[in-house]
């Protein structure tokens, strides 16, 4: 799917030169930092649900220890 993506200036600048850096096209850097930014949040919300689920299974020793 295609899509407009607007940016400032300056945010257009540093991509710009981002993409030099990295010898990408401004398109392939702001790609592959939309998959960067989906991962850490899928990544984020995974430990949420496991800190959840050890903190139900252990809540005994937790208390136990906090004592």
């Amino acid at each position: 799917m295609a899509m407009t993506l607007r940016l400032s200036e300056e945010e257009t600048e540093a991509l710009r030169q981002q993409a030099e850096r990295e010898h990408r096209s401004m398109h392939e850097v702001a790609r592959l930092a939309v998959l960067d930014r989906i991962g850490k949040m899928d990544r984020a919300e995974r430990i949420r649900q496991t800190t959840d689920y050890v903190m139900v299974r252990d809540a005994e020793a937790l208390r136990l220890l906090s004592e």
